[in-house]
């Protein structure tokens, strides 16, 4: 089953684009709430090229890794990537209030649909507030 999010982010595609693949950048957004973190972050932002984040509950009780491949990167457009025998597409496009991210993936059997689906959202609406707070502040 396929599983679609997404968020507009008011701020130009060359920052949109910059901080969802920037380590720097993604260590600090890529949470789905505030007890969790990223504490490492790596992008080789290529096809073929690799990518991991190590997310942490800030209590140190769990963790794991999210990692995998990508598979097709249009500058500004789109990244498609796999991981594990799962896909996911992120799509970046211009809207009537800045620009529309949408991030469709293959589901897992462990979580329901609407854990999978609110914890990748949470995820995203991070992406577009911290993407948002640092467009103010530049």
């Amino acid at each position: 089953m396929r599983i679609s999010v997404e968020t507009t982010v008011a701020a130009p595609i060359d920052r949109v684009w910059r901080a969802y693949t920037t380590p720097a950048d993604i260590v600090k957004w890529n949470a789905a709430s505030d007890d969790w973190h990223t504490t490492k972050a790596t992008v080789d932002l290529r096809e073929g090229g690799l990518f991991s984040s190590r997310m942490e509950a800030k209590d140190g009780s769990m963790g794991f890794d999210f990692a995998g491949t990508y598979t097709k990167i249009v500058k500004h457009q789109r990244i498609e990537y796999a991981f594990g025998d799962r896909k996911a597409e992120v799509e970046f496009a211009p809207g009537p209030d800045g620009i529309v991210v949408r991030v469709v993936f293959d589901s897992e059997p462990t979580h329901s649909v609407e854990q999978q689906q609110g914890g990748w959202q949470a995820i995203l609406d991070s992406f577009a507030r911290y993407v948002e707070a640092k467009q103010k502040t530049s």
